[in-house]
């Protein structure tokens, strides 16, 4: 090796070095303040953690309470808006990869559900609020569960497309000699190839819904009582950590540090469990 090779290798090497320190640098920060963020948040979240807090209504200042109503009505408009969105999804995710792969209503169907999937969900709080809310001139529980829905439909969308692509074609031609009508390959060949990443789609949506705020604050607002009327204002767990965090009463205060330990928490088992229904089909 020439000299000038050798130099040239070692200045190759040294950038390989620095960019490779640069990365293992970058990610530590990263881990270092997820594990900040994390401490912190068990510290106060778990001092606060009792049976009291998902028996117990919210309640008013200087008074013992829980957060039973805000995470009923978070249970409830997160499983409406998934009920609404998730066929949508399915369906659009389903026409792009099966029907129209290669159509110009594909490319222009995508492009809209990556702009839905980038954009900030207050924006899709507001337009809620425009064709529903004032529309009917009160907050309601129907109109959170609309906004979470817009925002499931997305990330929906582009999870049943991406695994229905990665069905093999083969799958589809066999079951096209056997004479199969194509409705009938979805059923039984492409959803069922695909059961496991669909599945994952939908706990990602609920993941990613769960913790959504400023959607419904501009929709179903907030309740501190009891109430399962959907047409009327429903509290919400991300409303109430909002209220209460910003409040100057300490049980307010430690309430919402509960209220977050509880949907970190959750948040992350659904993650967790929808990297293990992926992980199979990532290793194959």
């Amino acid at each position: 090796m020439s000299e000038f090779s050798m130099s040239l290798y070692n200045a190759r090497r040294r950038k390989n070095l620095f960019a490779k320190a640069a990365c293992v640098a970058a990610t530590g920060i990263g881990l270092a303040f997820l594990a900040l963020i994390l401490g912190v948040l068990l510290w106060k979240g778990l001092s606060g953690l009792n049976l009291a807090v998902f028996t117990e209504m919210t309640p008013p200042p200087g008074a013992k309470g829980g957060l039973l109503n805000a995470i009923m009505g978070s249970v409830i408009m997160t499983v409406l808006g998934v009920i609404v969105g998730t066929p949508l999804g399915l369906m659009a995710g389903t026409y792009m990869a099966e029907y129209g792969r290669y159509t110009k209503l594909t490319l222009v169907v995508r492009f809209i559900n990556d702009i839905l999937l980038s954009a900030p969900s207050i924006v899709i709080g507001l337009f809620v609020y425009e064709v529903l809310v004032s529309t009917v001139g009160h907050f309601s529980a129907w109109a959170g569960a609309v906004s979470l829905a817009v925002l499931v439909v997305p990330v929906v969308v582009r999870t049943t497309e991406d695994m229905l692509l990665l069905v093999p074609g083969g799958l589809r031609e066999a079951a096209v000699a056997l004479g199969m009508p194509r409705s009938l390959i979805i059923r039984k060949i492409s959803y069922r190839a695909a059961k496991a990443g669909l599945i994952t789609g939908v706990l990602l949506a609920v993941a990613r819904v769960s913790g959504e705020t400023a959607p419904l604050l501009f929709t179903a607002l907030n309740n501190q009582f009891w109430s399962t009327n959907l047409n009327a204002p429903m509290s919400s767990l991300p409303a109430v950590i909002f209220q209460f965090a910003l409040s100057p009463y300490k049980d307010w205060q430690q309430l919402a540090w509960t209220g977050a330990l509880i949907i970190t928490v959750t948040v992350l088992m659904l993650s967790i469990i929808a990297r293990v229904l992926s992980a199979p089909r990532a290793q194959k």
